[in-house]
């Protein structure tokens, strides 16, 4: 679909006003970000349009880009330092304009498979002192016969949209250091409630099963009777424990996000274990949050799985996209098993938790082993 080349004096209100309310209708600081840059590269009718986020390391924390497709994107590498024109963006109080980024006297080059840019506008996203962000957009699309680059009115714009997009951010924030406060206040009842529970169901067996231990050898029939309940207690314990777990959103995914909490946590698996972990991921950003959780819980069981019964030396974790789909891929080089003896081993590996939650997300789980080479659990879910 096409856009005009100028947004024109009497859209112009208009499209300012649907990129504030767009930013305005998101509450997780990842849409918000993509929003203010989708909107900004609408609104000014820009090729390239990026927002960094700053960490305190010289780098970004996050850096979300608009009008770059997914595949150059992965070949210009990692994200950016702090330098050059970013760090002047980061620290000065308003706009720069540039008729060619390439010929400022800041300009360090970009990776080999970065765009060319030239004409070039950007601005600090700032909270009273604080400076939020900073926004960039590049290659203003001009009508033949219009002077090129930026002008007075697109500048006018941008800042007009970084102050609504400072308020966007700071809301964003609050409501998710909210969430994380209720999920915090949400763990400890939880945690209260299972040590309450689980703890009852414990001592009712260990009595239940003093009572099997005294009763076998005068009365092997109640024993065995009592032994049944041990099983039945035990099996609800277990259920209790499965419940809360489930209610549980990883706190990290709900901060960092899918690829950040996987790859850190195969980063801690393979310190700690003998064998060797890796994950890569292509292609993949975000996907809605049940999907998400979905996806993690998952990998964490087969990575149990691989690590804990298959004794494998490589356990291989991938993320990558797939006919619109994202699709994890766990796979081991270990002792693998029969097909045959699937049913058996589902309930031990988890294969039925596992297949539940990719049912429960519109996903499909497929296992692939035999013995002596491996397994390979992949999930696919929609919304890659």
């Amino acid at each position: 679909m096409q856009r005009s080349n100028h947004p024109g004096p009497r859209s112009g209100l208009a499209a300012v006003s649907t990129a504030l309310l767009a930013m305005s209708r998101r509450l997780e600081v990842r849409d918000v970000l993509r929003t203010i840059v989708a909107s900004a590269r609408a609104l000014l009718d820009a090729e390239y349009a990026a927002l960094g986020v700053p960490d305190d390391h010289g780098g970004f924390s996050q850096f979300v880009v608009d009008g770059i497709s997914e595949e150059q994107w992965r070949r210009i590498g990692p994200l950016p330092r702090q330098h050059g024109i970013l760090a002047a963006m980061l620290h000065q109080g308003g706009p720069e304009r540039l008729a060619d980024v390439r010929k400022d006297p800041r300009f360090e080059g970009w990776p080999a498979a970065h765009p060319e840019m030239s004409d070039f506008l950007g601005l600090p996203i700032r909270d009273g002192e604080e400076t939020l962000g900073a926004l960039f957009l590049a290659n203003k699309k001009t009508a033949p016969g219009e002077r090129p680059g930026f002008t007075d009115e697109d500048e006018e714009l941008l800042s007009l949209l970084a102050q609504h997009a400072a308020i966007a951010l700071t809301n964003a924030r609050l409501y998710e250091r909210s969430r994380e406060l209720t999920i915090a206040e949400e763990r400890s009842r939880l945690a209260h409630e299972l040590h309450d529970a689980v703890s009852q169901k414990l001592f009712s067996l260990r009595l239940t099963a003093q009572a099997a231990a005294a009763l076998v050898d005068r009365d092997p029939a109640r024993a065995k009777d009592e032994l049944h309940q041990v099983a039945l207690l035990a099996a609800e314990a277990a259920d209790e424990l499965r419940a809360a777990v489930t209610e549980l959103r990883p706190a990290a995914l709900d901060e960092d996000g899918l690829v950040a909490t996987l790859r850190n946590q195969v980063r801690v698996l393979d310190r700690a274990h003998t064998a060797h972990v890796t994950f890569t991921c292509d292609g993949v950003r975000a996907l809605p949050a049940t999907q998400e959780e979905a996806v993690l819980r998952v990998a964490q069981e087969a990575l149990h799985n691989a690590l804990r019964h298959s004794g494998a030396g490589r356990i291989e974790v991938t993320l990558a996209r797939r006919d619109g789909a994202a699709v994890l891929t766990v796979g081991d080089d270990g002792s693998g098993f029969s097909p045959s003896t699937v049913r058996s081993a589902g309930r031990h590996l988890g294969l039925v938790s596992m297949r539940d939650r990719a049912a429960g997300v519109g996903g499909r789980l497929s296992v692939h082993s035999e013995p002596g080479t491996g397994t390979t659990i992949e999930l696919e879910v929609p919304g890659g």
